[in-house]
């Protein structure tokens, strides 16, 4: 069974959004490792319909920008929306429904992919697969800079206990974090 790996670039405020204004300085060739050792394990990839649509219109233009392009086009994409999309992009396909279905939905993609269920870039999304109970690990590259305004990764979320899994300091000074979701009760 497979399990769902949210990874973040993440300012020290907790800003999740617009990591194209502020993420870029911090890039180096270990946070490169970071996230190809990432890349490695993903059998597929699980996004909120913006960024779906920001990713498909730029991969299907560019498919050879850069080393993700590559990797993301083939791999299977499930995209959770509310809304009717356009999934020509390849291997999409479109996960919805109410809350109970999109859920169940989730949980069979978790039992029939081979290999990690990844997935960045959209807060909400995390959000919704922590309340549904099917997030399994939390990776966050938090860079060493409060950027001020801009999505929190938890808004308006309550408590969400999580229990660390692993810590490294990179040469950046950009902590690599990587939790679960703490066992209830705990």
């Amino acid at each position: 069974m497979a399990r769902i790996v949210a990874t973040f670039f993440i300012s020290l405020d907790g800003v999740v959004e617009r990591p194209d204004q502020w993420h870029f300085p911090y890039f180096t060739e270990q946070m490169g490792a970071v996230i190809g050792a990432g890349m490695q394990t993903r059998g597929a990839y699980l996004m909120g319909r913006r960024l779906y649509d920001e990713w498909a219109a730029h991969w299907t233009a560019h498919p050879d920008d850069d080393e993700f392009g590559p990797f993301i086009t083939p791999l299977r994409k499930y995209v959770l929306s509310s809304h009717p999309l356009d999934t020509d992009w390849e291997n999409s396909h479109l996960v919805t429904g109410d809350d109970a279905e999109v859920a169940a939905q989730v949980a069979r993609i978790k039992e029939e992919t081979e290999g990690d269920i990844g997935m960045s870039g959209c807060a909400t999304t995390v959000r919704w697969l922590l309340a549904h109970d099917l997030l399994d690990e939390l990776e966050l590259l938090v860079h060493p800079l409060a950027v001020g305004a801009g999505q929190r990764l938890f808004e308006d979320t309550g408590q969400v206990p999580l229990e660390l899994l692993g810590s490294t300091v990179l040469d950046s000074g950009v902590l690599h974090l990587r939790y679960a979701p703490a066992p209830a009760g705990s």
